[in-house]
């Protein structure tokens, strides 16, 4: 009896274990297939890092605009993003993205700068392909003067007075110095400039000479410059409207004068495809260039004393900016294409007028 028992037990015990090897392998294909939803879901929520590589002047506008997406992210994903940023003069930030430094975004000043970038092969969309072909913001030339405008500075002619000294970046770094002298240049050709024949590029460079003759720093980016005007260097600072504009918000007592004629100045936002397909994170970089360019951000934008590149925030915010009688775009000089060479190449127009002035100071 004893024995018949002992026999039924093992077959048990040998049932059980021949079951349990037939069904062990489905936990297993459990974590291969059904567990795989979850743990890829839980990757996909975990943190991400956009890295933003900008000019400086919007930096404030980030500062505002950067918890906004990210909560809105949070919400619609439940990701948390967080930003390592990074604000340089626009053509020092353009050579540093080119020679690795891996910024996720390029937000920078001209159009030029983000050429580089896709000439390096890091950019490989069509980047202007939007409604605002590839721009998120825009603003004009102005000159900011000290309170009460002592040197009496009205238009770009009164920046050849003598005994007036002026800031402005250097464009081998900023995109800001190139649209100060292409909006100074494109003015007096123009036959904005009282005593410079319209058309003459001979006067026109003439002109250019005696502006820069005048000026007595040139720093490295155009937030550089300004800061400089706040602690008391020069007379007049050339710069963005913006700078300006945000700089009267933060408390400063300078004025800012709107020239006649100003060159439009655009500032395009891309998304470097080589480095966020390197770190994964295309879907939050293109969501976040598009949130720049929704109605909340362009309206912050403006705050900031950036035009928007959205048609109705422009229009609710024209108030808030002067009118110029003559307004131009980069088109009048060709496009960058050409007026990088023209102006800032070795032989450039600018290059010789400022060696010019070099030689008149030794």
């Amino acid at each position: 009896m004893m024995v018949r028992i002992l026999s039924k037990v093992v077959l048990a015990i040998v049932l059980v274990g021949f079951v349990a090897a037939c069904v062990a392998p489905a936990p297993a294909a459990t974590q291969g297939g059904a567990s795989a939803a979850p743990a890829a879901d839980a990757a996909s929520k975990a943190p991400v890092k956009l890295i933003l590589g900008a000019y400086t002047t919007p930096r404030e506008a980030y500062a505002k605009l950067i918890p906004i997406f990210q909560a809105q992210w949070k919400e619609k994903t439940g990701q948390e993003v967080t930003f390592e940023e990074s604000y340089l003069g626009s053509g020092a930030q353009s050579r540093a993205i080119v020679e690795g430094f891996e910024a996720d975004i390029a937000a920078l000043s001209l159009e030029a700068d983000i050429t580089r970038i896709e000439k390096a092969g890091l950019i490989t969309h069509d980047w202007k392909a939007g409604a605002t072909k590839g721009m998120v913001s825009d603003s004009v030339v102005v000159f900011a003067v000290r309170k009460g405008n002592p040197k009496g500075i009205k238009d770009w002619a009164d920046l050849a007075k003598e005994g007036v000294e002026i800031l402005t970046p250097n464009p081998k770094t900023s995109g800001g110095a190139m649209w100060n002298i292409l909006s100074l240049y494109g003015a007096a050709k123009r036959g904005f400039v009282e005593g410079v024949a319209k058309e003459d590029d001979t006067a026109a460079q003439a002109f250019l000479l005696s502006v820069l003759k005048n000026v007595t720093v040139l720093d490295k980016g155009a937030r550089e410059s300004i800061t400089n005007f706040e602690q008391g260097v020069g007379d007049v600072a050339i710069t963005y409207e913006n700078e300006v504009l945000v700089a009267q918000k933060g408390g400063q007592d300078y004025e800012f004068v709107t020239p006649r004629s100003s060159i439009l100045i655009e500032n395009p936002v891309a998304v470097v495809d080589s480095y966020v397909d390197k770190h994964g994170t295309r879907a939050v970089a293109e969501a976040f260039v598009e949130f720049l360019l929704s109605k909340e951000a362009q309206t912050i934008f403006a705050e900031y004393g950036l035009r928007s590149v959205d048609a109705e925030v422009a229009a609710a915010t024209a108030a808030q900016y002067p009118a110029l009688s003559d307004q131009f775009t980069i088109d009048y000089f060709g496009g960058w294409a050409k007026a990088t060479p023209t102006f800032f190449g070795e032989d450039g127009i600018f290059t010789k007028v400022v060696a010019q002035v070099q030689g008149l100071g030794g």
